[in-house]
């Protein structure tokens, strides 16, 4: 009987150590929780050298070795923006081992992102994933998120977003030349006395608390006094280049804290103090450099007027270095309230147009010299290209690296 019971206990010794050396074995055997491929489309965003063309608009797909917990991927995988540590809104499902991340607007272009997956992303058999960081740029030169109309002029005038093109018959005696660098391919040529483009829904590029246009342009100096761009002048906004060049301007119309609107110029002419009116904080002195014509008369200049809602600053750039900057908070009232632009023009086509002040069949301003029909009205005479506008505020450094992306 006592050898019964010490062979039992025996037996049972050896199964406990083979069902505990069978248990290490599956343990062992059992791959490690990773990811196994990441793409963008065809393009692999998992191996050892960061991509340069991903599109601005990527549907990412990470594929893991085992299922994926859904509720673990929440907050648990970024995208952000490595120039700012902007952390990008993402929509992410996850189907089984496969997880879909998709951008909820575009990235813009020529920018650095990191594509991160934290520890706590874990699989349906409580794994959790090794902390993984991928890097990868969009294609392109830098543009910022948020712009809504595009121009290029590459042998057309329709914007390249398709939000806001011409209207019908509304490009007049447009032709194209070459642009400030070969990458920029083709401008619009405007010959100073009838070349128009007309733009639908104007109004709307104004239904913006913040606001940014940048773009390339370069005036024919044989032309005195130009109107580049206008949306009802400054019932809308334009920009405008001073009669021999020794200023410049983007007046907007604002609107304020009631349902009223008033207009300002944001003016530059390179001479001003932050003396010359209580709301500037800056004004570039250029008179020791040749002055504001040195910048745009008969040479390409990038230009870039922003309005700030939350600051109530409006800042200008000419080739990315701040000429003129206002702080509306500063002002005399009513515009010490302004939250935003406004149209405030003609209520017919609204039409914002390249090449003069205004529309030329429904203007809002009825004096002489701003009426289309007379060629010798300051009909814009030049090159134009790159138009952006946005729905943001850009800030320096985006300017900056949008121009020293492009310039020539």
């Amino acid at each position: 009987m006592k050898k019964q019971i010490i062979f039992i206990s025996s037996l049972l010794l050896v199964i406990t150590l083979i069902s505990g050396i069978t248990s290490c074995k599956k343990n062992s055997d059992t791959a490690a929780f990773n990811v196994t491929s990441i793409t963008a489309g065809d393009i692999d965003l998992n191996g050892s050298v960061s991509p340069t063309n991903v599109p601005p608009n990527p549907t990412i797909i990470a594929i893991f070795n085992a299922a994926v917990t859904p509720a673990s991927v929440n907050n648990a995988i970024t995208l952000i923006r490595l120039y700012d540590n902007v952390s990008i809104p993402l929509t992410i499902t996850v189907t089984g081992s496969i997880v879909t991340i998709v951008p909820t607007s575009g990235l813009g272009t020529g920018s650095l992102y990191s594509l991160n997956f934290s520890s706590a992303v874990s699989s349906t058999d409580g794994q959790a994933l090794p902390v993984v960081k991928r890097s990868f740029t969009t294609s392109g030169p830098f543009v910022p998120d948020g712009m809504v109309a595009y121009y290029t002029f590459e042998n057309t005038a329709a914007d390249a977003l398709n939000h806001y093109n011409p209207i019908p018959g509304g490009v007049i005696d447009m032709t194209y030349a070459t642009s400030f660098t070969p990458a920029a391919g083709m401008a619009g040529k405007f010959n100073g006395t009838s070349t128009l483009i007309e733009i639908g829904k104007g109004d709307s590029l104004m239904l913006t608390s913040d606001f940014t246009i940048y773009f390339w342009v370069k005036a024919d100096t044989t032309k005195h006094g130009q109107f580049v761009m206008g949306l009802a002048g400054w019932y809308g906004f334009q920009f405008e280049m001073g009669d021999n060049y020794s200023w410049c301007k983007l007046a907007a119309q604002y609107s304020l804290s009631t349902t009223t609107s008033a207009s300002q110029d944001l003016f530059f002419n390179g001479t001003e103090t932050t003396a010359s009116w209580k709301g500037y904080t800056f004004c570039k002195d250029l008179t020791a450099s040749g002055g504001v014509q040195y910048f745009l008369a008969g040479k390409w200049a990038n230009v870039a007027c922003i309005f700030n809602s939350s600051t109530k600053v409006a800042t200008m750039y000419i080739n990315s270095q701040m000429m003129k900057q206002q702080d509306y908070n500063l002002y005399d009232p009513p515009i010490t309230t302004a939250n935003g632009l406004r149209y405030n023009g003609y209520p017919g086509n609204k039409q914002f147009v390249f090449g003069f002040i205004q529309d030329k069949n429904d203007p809002t301003i009825a004096d002489d010299w701003a009426k289309y029909d007379n060629p010798a009205n300051k009909h814009f005479k030049g090159l134009l290209d790159n138009v952006r506008i946005f729905h943001k505020a850009l800030s320096e450094q985006e300017i900056q690296m949008m121009y020293n992306s492009e310039k020539p």
